[in-house]
């Protein structure tokens, strides 16, 4: 596993994909639109497809039974910036230099050297957009139209990294909202970040709608502070994250009309999911992990198993559910190769190309996936085995409510080595290692052959000048 073979993966990864490219062209469509919805801190269980039972979200639940839903969709990271630079470059976050949060203070960003999904699509004549929160570097040479944004109206960082933090590390300063690479404003109300976002999103769809486009559309919300218009405020049954869930909803269902009225449907592929689980230590502001174990900042199912819903009229087969792993890395891989995207010059991928399963027509070379926090491998899972090495873990201490955190000791929790049965337990609640040997064997030295090439093979960030 050197970078010979990333190099070699990338290769036969767009062999792979012509199999999707071949179906797109079959319905006459060359360079079909992307659409990308990535929510902040939403847990797996805050979506009514998804078994939420208190927060009405029709729009999303229809998107599903219009097309696909995973049940085993993981993200790279359980935390903001390593996940949303994973779903751009298709890489582990600890590859391409950044596997933790950066903030205001931070020197570090997205490399110049590494081609996000809007990099490939660009250089392919696509008009590329984003609405929406950043987290990869706020220097001027970090931002999004340094990567292959052509538009960008959004914020930098999160939402909390401003004056009103409730417990801030240090002072923040004013948080700017930027329209390309002009601050328009500052301090932002937060109420109305979710409506901006999806006014600027339906301008974006109807301006590019005669050419191929890519807009991707990063919330800033459920993130706290949890902000809500006054059109959705106190109408869920689940308070106001509920409130916030709904609004989002609400967003994706006007994202979804528009891609409908203009009769663009059968050639715009439409993907939602989220950054990571919810942040637990919020009490009543943060979400629900649909049973699975621990939250944002581990690396259980709480943290990095998240909704994952892809919609494509006459590509993505109706009202299936998809029970294979598929992850955030094959995303960039998958819309590449039918964008026809490919490059001259590439950085080796770890995702792989899904769009077989995407399209219900076939199946991919398994992989297995990786989980790592910061820069300590602490996971593997291939097929039904997740097993964890031993390491310390964030629990949660008390729980906050009102916008309030609670407390949490990001190391308080401990596990030793253990393995589970995630088609039989995804709770990870069963400890089954003392009786499958073998395969923690086999496990453990996937880890030891991952470690040492990301050892090699890593690539740093970019530092501001």
């Amino acid at each position: 596993m050197n970078r010979s073979y990333f190099m070699l993966l990338t290769m036969l990864t767009g062999f792979v994909g012509l199999s999707g490219a071949q179906g797109i062209q079959k319905n006459n469509i060359s360079k079909p639109n992307i659409i990308i919805l990535f929510t902040d801190d939403q847990g797996y269980g805050d979506v009514g497809a998804y078994g939420s039972t208190n927060i009405e979200t029709p729009h999303l639940d229809r998107m599903a039974e219009e097309g696909m839903r995973f049940t085993n969709f993981y993200v790279a990271a359980s935390s903001c910036t390593p996940s949303r630079a994973a779903l751009l470059t298709g890489c582990y976050p600890q590859r391409v230099g950044l596997p933790a949060v950066v903030n205001d203070q931070s020197d570090k960003g997205l490399s110049a050297s590494e081609f996000t999904i809007a990099s490939y699509l660009k250089q392919n004549g696509y008009s590329t957009g984003m609405f929406g929160k950043w987290h990869l570097g706020h220097h001027p040479e970090f931002m999004p139209t340094r990567h292959g944004f052509t538009e960008f109206y959004g914020i930098p960082y999160s939402m909390d990294m401003w004056p009103w933090h409730p417990k801030p590390s240090h002072p923040y300063p004013a948080l700017p909202l930027y329209d390309r690479e002009e601050v328009v404003e500052y301090n932002p109300d937060v109420n109305q970040m979710t409506a901006v976002f999806t006014e600027k999103a339906v301008d974006f769809i109807k301006r590019n709608k005669d050419n191929p486009f890519m807009l991707y559309v990063p919330y800033s919300q459920p993130h706290v502070p949890l902000g809500v218009s006054d059109k959705f405020k106190g109408k869920s049954k689940a308070g106001r994250y509920g409130d916030v869930i709904m609004e989002i909803d609400w967003s994706v269902g006007e994202i979804m009309k528009t891609v409908k009225e203009l009769g663009i449907s059968n050639r715009t592929l439409i993907l939602f999911t989220s950054d990571n689980g919810p942040w637990l230590t919020y009490g009543n502001h943060a979400g629900s992990t649909g049973g699975l174990r621990e939250g944002k900042g581990t690396v259980f199912g709480g943290g990095q198993k998240v909704p994952f819903i892809a919609w494509m009229e006459g590509s993505v087969p109706a009202g299936k559910v998809e029970d294979r792993m598929v992850s955030a890395l094959d995303i960039l891989p998958t819309v590449v190769s039918v964008t026809k995207s490919n490059m001259p010059r590439v950085n080796p991928v770890d995702g792989r190309d899904i769009w077989p399963i995407l399209t219900g027509r076939g199946d991919v070379e398994s992989k297995p996936f990786f989980f790592v926090k910061t820069d300590e491998v602490q996971g593997v899972r291939k097929g039904k085995w997740k097993l964890h090495v031993p390491h310390k873990y964030r629990v949660v201490l008390s729980k906050g409510a009102d916008g309030l955190p609670g407390e949490q000791d990001n190391f308080g929790g401990s596990i030793g080595l253990s393995l589970y049965n995630i088609d039989k337990d995804p709770a990870e609640s069963k400890n089954v290692a003392s009786k499958y040997p073998k395969v923690v064997a086999q496990l453990q030295k996937l880890i030891k052959e991952f470690e040492s090439d990301l050892a090699e093979n890593s690539r740093p960030a970019g530092i501001a000048e």
